[in-house]
């Protein structure tokens, strides 16, 4: 069928990422991206979540794969929850709590690291999101900031977001604000609304589409410098006696 493009069929895929403090509505930019719902019960995620949906830009098929996780303070908490009493329950007998909690906290931390690794592995893109109606979410950001960019390519795209800005009359960080501190760290900014879907495809298509022109301007350049190479410069000896023989084995006008 002519035009028809298969789910897999795509030119490129980009890993992006969802981070902020839990509660800031990544869950639902997300889902009204994607699948183009939104749930007033949505509840914080619980470990990492992902979905997909594919744009064209350019002409080329943009298949965004977008890793939504809960807040840090979120997982610390799930994992506390839980491991902190089975490991109490395994070592109380054996050591003092002083010691146990000593060596919970080292674990933690470790694992806590390895998690984030792993998230934030090959992410060519990222939605930095705070909730316009809690400004202790805005001033967490340069937190998020700093945690991406210690684990991902400096080249990274990222678009700061104000989230929630249907909630008009309990709005506690304005638009100045959030557009400044996006220019002083050189990141794109928007205000969504994922209830209203006010500027969500905006925030995402705009991250997919500069890092496709980063990625296009790349493979430009790296062909240019191989072309460069390939021309032979001022003064260089020519060896011809491989395209001679290649020319004698084939012949001039072979089919």
């Amino acid at each position: 069928m002519a035009g028809y493009r298969a789910e897999d069929d795509y030119d490129y895929l980009f890993k992006v990422v969802l981070i902020g403090d839990s509660g800031v509505g990544k869950s639902n930019l997300l889902s009204r991206f994607t699948r183009n719902e939104f749930s007033l019960e949505s509840k914080s995620t619980i470990g990492v979540e992902f979905a997909t949906r594919s744009l064209n830009v350019d002409g080329k098929v943009i298949k965004a794969q977008i890793w939504d996780t809960a807040g840090q303070e979120r997982i610390m908490q799930n994992f506390d929850g839980v491991c902190l009493c089975i490991w109490l329950v395994e070592v109380s007998s054996l050591f003092s709590l002083d010691l146990i909690f000593q060596y919970e906290e080292q674990h933690l931390s470790t694992w806590y690291r390895a998690i984030t690794s792993a998230y934030y592995r090959g992410a060519v893109g990222a939605l930095l999101v705070y909730d316009v109606t809690r400004h202790s979410t805005f001033e967490n950001v340069e937190r998020w900031l700093r945690e991406l960019r210690d684990h991902t390519d400096p080249n990274i795209v990222v678009m700061l977001v104000g989230n929630k800005s249907d909630l008009r009359h309990l709005v506690a960080v304005s638009t100045e604000e959030g557009k400044t501190f996006a220019e002083t760290e050189s990141l794109y900014f928007m205000e969504t609304s994922a209830l209203e879907a006010t500027n969500v495809d905006d925030a995402f298509s705009e991250v997919l589409t500069q890092i496709y022109r980063i990625v296009s301007k790349k493979a430009m350049e790296a062909s240019n410098d191989a072309n460069a190479t390939a021309v032979p410069s001022k003064g260089e000896k020519i060896d011809v006696s491989k395209d001679v023989s290649d020319v004698k084995k084939t012949g001039c006008c072979s089919n």
